[in-house]
């Protein structure tokens, strides 16, 4: 398939051409029923307490963004982005609904879905595991690129797709956010699956933290050798921690240019961190509100 590989990590505007900064009044209303969504989008559970607050939100104040579809040549459209603000419109019982069309391959439709809950922090880490996957097979994107896409380094995405092979108890337990990411992978260093599952039934009813589980392994000799970095894989883990911190840079850069205020970003990896921004005024904090929400 010959799609455009953009780079996403700039942003989900950066996927609408020339149109990064489009005015939303181009939105057209469409008949609900008129609207699928995309059965091949990453999250596959939606916390419904999140789907009634968002309604409360919208029956209050309207829908104030529109969500993006894109055409279907069986007819209709497709959700692109705003599935939540689609269900929860249909709880409310509403008949229509604003949304941005545009035309998108399949390629960059599962982008945007990874992209859009990767930045809303709403995928479990096998739901964003598995989208990394299907990027790959499917769309034959490699680790590098999918780096750039999604603004997280290849270590973080390969280690996120590791999860796929831990057993099935633990995946289960990762849906569920029962174990955090980082558990998971400290227990991935056991030596057998029944270690595995123990170590995880213990971390999920909250006996053992990432630091415990790495202690205990240690102690039994399990995957002493195999954690330790090589110094080439050290020398290469610097240099990627170096090019991390350069794209939060450029990160802030970008974003206050694209604000006109103050941004500061904290981190202590490149991976993980805080962003800041200034205001003065309620007046200001709307602008920065509109920005930041504009597409």
């Amino acid at each position: 398939m010959a799609a455009k590989k953009k780079a996403l990590g700039q942003g989900l505007d950066a996927l609408f051409g020339d149109n990064a900064n489009e005015d939303t009044s181009g939105a057209q209303t469409l008949r609900m029923s008129d609207i699928e969504p995309n059965r091949g989008q990453p999250r596959q559970n939606f916390d419904e307490s999140a789907i009634t607050d968002l309604a409360d939100s919208i029956r209050q104040h309207g829908l104030i963004q529109p969500i993006v579809v894109r055409p279907m040549e069986s007819g209709g459209y497709q959700i692109v982005a705003g599935e939540r603000r689609w269900r929860a419109c249909r709880m409310l019982g509403m008949s229509e609904v604003p949304a941005i069309i545009r035309e998108f391959s399949d390629f960059e439709t599962a982008q945007i879905a990874l992209i859009e809950n990767i930045q809303r922090e709403d995928l479990n880490p096998i739901e964003e595991a598995a989208a990394y996957r299907t990027l790959m097979e499917e769309y034959s994107m490699t680790q590098e690129q999918l780096s750039k896409a999604v603004g997280k380094s290849r270590s973080a995405i390969a280690n996120s797709v590791r999860l796929l092979n831990l057993p099935e108890p633990i995946i289960e337990m990762l849906k569920k956010r029962e174990l955090s990411t980082g558990q998971a992978k400290a227990i991935a260093a056991a030596d057998s699956e029944e270690r595995m599952i123990e170590l995880a039934k213990e971390a999920a009813s909250g006996k053992l933290t990432v630091r415990g589980i790495e202690k205990l392994l240690s102690k039994s000799g399990e995957g002493s050798e195999t954690d330790k970095p090589s110094p080439q894989e050290k020398a290469a883990a610097e240099k990627e921690q170096k090019q991390n911190m350069n794209f939060v840079t450029e990160m802030q850069i970008s974003l206050e240019n694209h604000l006109g205020k103050k941004v500061r970003i904290s981190t202590h990896d490149g991976e993980k961190g805080s962003i800041t921004i200034d205001f003065y005024s309620q007046d200001e904090l709307s602008e920065i509100a509109d920005k930041l929400t504009m597409y």
